[in-house]
């Protein structure tokens, strides 16, 4: 199952917010842009409007017309958008450009000289922006009331709006790819001390680092010093369960001793059977005290430990070599090209110790000894040419208290095992035709 992204969801989240704030700031812009103009147009309306009313004179005949038309030539173009129409009450004048059709001028009780706004529908079949003023006509004119209006189609207006998004658009598009680019930079710089805590946890565990630090900002410096207390606490009740370990496997010494003294006087008495039964059991329970002595230690071994393998391999089959059974064989090393492991020395002579005196005991005439690099690991290698292990047992082996031989109680390879677990590795059993293989696997040190 994917996890789901905190990074992602936000940069998500921040880019619907950009789109949607744009797409807001458009239309608002859009219908400023469209209230402008139309303010514009109502400006030049009004200057229309004027001229219109300026223009008003009578004929050689005496009957009212316009005696001075306005100057834009759009009047004298039949249905081009711009109008304008005097209605005296008996009569209506029109200009050229609205050709038969009469501006529907709603009932509409104005002031004299003031100005009103109406829509009213186009020749065309649009929408006319309307100007009109009620002027009261001098005598010389005749007198009376005289309704006059100056239209200008909608059309226009619509069209700069349109144009004006038009333009407006790839500017945002290039805003909005900026605004979430760095909507993206902000979450990862803000975000950056999330995975150091990450980092700082990992380095923790493998052992590179004590502590969390405290380089962290204040929003998260809480948390970090959180994890630091919980880290104080746990390697706090470590050592003291160490402690209780050690003293408990330590105490169990001294009984033993007595108990191995004992065995000697029994069988210089003439108990001899007596005292086989006593060592035996006092073997068995060196054994593990030993073992929960060794796991006390690694409990607490520093993670940042790191071996020369070659070394502990040499020394380790040069005490082993020297045994009985060891005397007898031929040994074969091969471990030049052994890089670094990740693992105290102590540890790996006794991990190393136990799987070498086991092969020791079980071969003919060989045992062999590899270590070989892995990258991250670091692999050795025990052989011998003794009879093996059933394939049925291979895995209880590696389990504490199994022997090969079952002759008594004991540990076998079960405390190489815990060893290389304890460091991150690994112990592999497996039969070779004949003998057995052993293959201790540990994290190497890298960098």
């Amino acid at each position: 199952m994917t996890r789901p992204s905190l990074r992602l969801r936000l940069a998500l989240a921040g880019a619907v917010a950009v789109v949607v704030a744009l797409a807001f700031t458009s239309a608002a812009l859009t219908t400023l842009f469209a209230a402008h103009v139309q303010r514009r147009a109502e400006a030049e309306l009004s200057v229309q409007l004027d001229q219109v009313v300026a223009g008003l004179g009578r004929d050689a005949q005496g009957l009212l017309g316009l005696e001075t038309p306005p100057t834009d030539p759009r009047f004298e173009q039949p249905l081009s958008g711009l109008y304008w129409q005097v209605d005296t009450g008996t009569a209506v004048l029109r200009s050229r450009s609205l050709w038969d059709y009469v501006l529907p001028l709603p009932p509409d009780a104005l002031p004299d000289g003031q100005i009103h706004t109406h829509i009213l529908p186009d020749p065309s079949g649009g929408a006319l922006l309307t100007l009109e003023r009620i002027v009261t006509l001098p005598d010389s004119l005749g007198g009376g009331v005289s309704r006059v209006a100056v239209a200008l189609t909608t059309a226009d207006l619509d069209e700069a709006r349109r144009a004006f998004l038009r333009d407006l658009l790839p500017y945002n598009a290039i805003l909005a790819v900026a605004l979430i680019a760095a909507g993206w930079a902000q979450l990862f710089i803000g975000l950056r001390p999330l995975a150091t805590i990450g980092e700082r946890v990992a380095a923790v565990r493998s052992g590179k680092q004590n502590r969390m630090g405290e380089d962290f900002p204040k929003e998260v410096a809480p948390l970090v010093a959180e994890v630091d207390a919980l880290i104080a606490a746990r390697e706090a009740e470590l050592e003291r369960a160490r402690r209780r370990a050690a003293d408990l496997a330590h105490g169990f010494k001294t009984p033993l001793q007595a108990l191995l003294g004992e065995a000697d006087r029994l069988r210089q008495t003439g108990q001899h059977n007596a005292a086989r039964s006593i060592e035996e059991i006092a073997a068995a329970m060196s054994r593990h005290v030993d073992h929960e002595l060794t796991r006390t230690r690694l409990a607490g071994r520093s993670r940042a430990a790191k071996t020369q393998v070659s070394p502990v391999i040499e020394r380790v089959v040069s005490v082993v070599s020297r045994t009985p059974q060891g005397a007898e064989l031929s040994w074969q090393i091969d471990a030049s090209g052994a890089p670094l492991a990740a693992i105290d020395a102590d540890d790996l002579t006794e991990a190393l110790g136990a799987i070498v005196e086991n092969a020791s005991r079980h071969a003919t005439s060989r045992v062999t000894i590899r270590a070989r690099d892995l990258g991250a690991q670091v692999e050795i290698t025990v052989e011998d040419d003794g009879p093996g292990i059933e394939p049925s047992r291979i895995d209880e082996m590696r389990k504490r208290g199994a022997r090969a031989d079952q002759s008594g109680h004991g540990l076998g390879l079960s405390i190489s095992a815990e060893i290389a677990e304890a460091v991150g590795g690994a112990l592999e059993l497996e039969n070779i035709a004949p003998g057995l293989r052993v293959r201790l696997l540990l994290p190497a040190v890298l960098g």
